[in-house]
């Protein structure tokens, strides 16, 4: 086998080593900020259906009510 001889410091692998280095760290913040929106997104998400089903709900009601009213308010005439 052939026995390598340990890697000096160069300027070039260095620099290889920094621009890994900022990559990582670019890479580390960039994936906690999508994580962030992603987050932000599902409890807008979670808001507008909370929002919406309180709204059929209410539409229901007021829908069953007016069905009520109009049920008694027919009458026959002779």
């Amino acid at each position: 086998m052939v026995d390598k001889k340990p890697a000096e410091a160069t300027p070039a692998s260095i620099a290889r080593a920094n621009r890994r280095r900022l990559a990582l760290e670019e890479g580390t913040r960039a994936m906690a900020d999508i994580e962030q929106k992603a987050i932000a997104v599902r409890k807008n998400m979670q808001r507008l259906r909370a929002l919406r089903e309180a709204k059929e709900g209410n539409e229901a009601t007021s829908e069953a009510a007016v069905a009520v009213k109009k049920k008694r308010g027919k009458t026959l005439s002779r």
